[in-house]
């Protein structure tokens, strides 16, 4: 029989343990699935526990990150993921055990094998290979190297480089860019976007994550997304994202407001989740003139895309040194987005906003940038410039009225961003085109040939039939300016506008 004194010490030891194990059950993700297989065979590694027990004192913040992580919540440990093989370049020893410091998306796919597939052959996992444009040129000759490395090379990714001892060299890491070059033959990062060591899916599912790189002059994704209704709602209500969610469907886990992922990548009523950012855009709005583009997959798991008009391979055809086993048209690819539109949209909603968006890219293609383009070719052909690019000033305006003005202004009519459409887009390619471009086209033929005859020609060829670009050459109409007028003087009096 225990005496009041020893029950009571015992009741206060069950207590202890019950909130003990409450708080461990609490520390759990709520959506923390269970990896397949047996733990300390296919996972979990015994030999891993001694790099726990070094880590939680020698860096704690790196295990604190690790441990409240799913990963870490359902025992993969740090061996799982760095264990490196004898004939891996990047390998070393480090106390007992050979270990790599680089976790490749190769090296995640050894649990997440169709996520790794899914980004292996898209856009984002070939972004690395920038290193052969013109965007690179400019950052490495015009720049420098340094600006490079610290600048483009940490969203496109890099070419990682590897000592004698194993370890990657300092002017090449480290680096987490989306396309990275990996050692192992890879490309791309996982902790590009799932930020090492919690790699939570919340966090990769905020437009901030997305905004790191998709941000600036030329690909100001995350400013026109603050400046939309669904980036306003977004930030009014995150705290209804449910954004630790398992499954996040769209309008089923959350109905608040989409983030990038919601509408690249994740899942809805009518659309399963992907890794291939580019599985739903149907327009590419990267290159001086827009097309629309169908999608071709191979058996080696890489892609490419087709444009509209193109020769489109059929399944079963050789391509690339692979077999198609997939075609995908620019209208199922346009299916795909809306299907997830709908989720939270009519479709009278999802057709007007294809609808702006379109005749937005068509105006910007029709009337600025094919002719602009067209002139350029006829220059260079007729040798007012050279075929070396950025070497004449008007190289540098014409790119960029494309690079920067012509894509703030695609991607802004894409996204429900009307300021970027219009102000700090086509209002810009329209000042641009009109107020530098052309002088400096005139300035280059004039400076060869003495009169500006060419220019004329060119103007006449490739502008007047433009209705769009009639004001250029005749002013603007009476009808056009007596409409201003009107609405100007109702609204601060007659004789306002001069």
């Amino acid at each position: 029989m225990l005496d009041k004194k020893q029950r009571t010490k015992r009741a206060w030891q069950a207590f202890a343990g019950c909130i003990a194990a409450a708080g461990m059950l609490l520390s759990l993700p709520a959506d923390a699935a269970r990896p397949a297989g047996k733990i300390g065979e296919d996972w979990g590694n015994p030999a891993g526990e001694g790099c726990i027990a070094c880590h939680a004192s020698v860096s704690p913040g790196l295990y604190r990150e690790w441990n409240n992580s799913q990963h870490g919540q359902v025992g993969v440990n740090c061996l799982d993921c760095h264990k490196a093989e004898a004939d891996d370049k990047d390998g070393y020893m480090h106390n007992g055990q050979r270990i790599s410091i680089i976790v490749t998306p190769k090296d995640c796919s050894r649990c997440h094998n169709t996520e790794f597939q899914e980004m292996d052959g898209s856009h984002h996992a070939h972004a690395g290979r920038i290193l052969a444009s013109l965007d690179n040129l400019l950052g490495e000759v015009v720049g420098g190297p340094a600006a490079v490395n610290a600048g483009c090379r940490q969203c496109h990714g890099a070419k990682v480089e590897i000592g004698d001892d194993g370890k990657p060299l300092p002017t090449t890491w480290p680096n987490t860019g989306i396309g990275r070059l990996n050692p192992d033959g890879s490309e791309g990062s996982c902790t590009a976007c799932h930020g090492r060591h919690r790699f939570s899916r919340a966090q990769a599912r905020t437009p901030d994550t997305c905004g790191k790189c998709h941000v600036g002059p030329d690909h100001p994704q995350i400013e026109v997304y603050n400046e939309s209704k669904h980036g306003i709602i977004y930030r009014a209500q995150v705290d209804e994202m449910n954004l630790k969610s398992d499954k996040w469907v769209a309008g089923v886990d959350y109905t608040a407001a989409p983030t990038c992922a919601t509408c690249h990548m994740s899942a809805s009523p009518r659309e399963g989740k992907t890794h291939n950012v580019g599985d739903r855009i149907s327009w590419t709005l990267r290159p001086p003139v827009s097309q629309k583009i169908n999608l071709v997959r191979l058996e080696d798991g890489q892609e490419f895309d087709v444009k509209e008009g193109g020769e489109i391979p059929k399944v079963g055809d050789e391509a690339k040194g692979s077999k198609v086993i997939e075609v995908v048209t620019w209208e199922q690819r346009r299916q795909k987005m809306k299907n997830v539109c709908s989720a939270c949209h009519t479709s009278s909603v999802i057709e007007g906003h294809y609808n702006q968006f379109d005749n937005v890219v068509d105006l910007y293609n029709d009337k600025f940038a094919k002719p602009v383009a067209a002139i350029m070719g006829e220059l260079k052909k007729a040798g007012y410039i050279s075929k070396a690019p950025f070497d004449d000033e008007i190289e540098w305006t014409w790119w960029e009225i494309w690079h920067h003005e012509g894509r703030r202004a695609r991607h802004g009519a894409s996204m429900n961003g009307p300021d970027y459409t219009w102000w700090h887009g086509l209002y810009e390619v329209a000042k641009h085109t009109y107020f530098e471009w052309i002088p400096q086209m005139r300035e280059a033929v004039h400076k060869k040939d003495g009169n500006e005859k060419f220019a004329d020609e060119m103007l006449e060829k490739y502008f007047k039939p433009i209705e769009g670009h009639d004001w250029y050459f005749n002013g603007m109409s009476k009808e056009s300016i007596d409409k201003v007028r009107k609405g100007f003087e109702e609204r601060y009096g007659k004789g306002a506008l001069k």
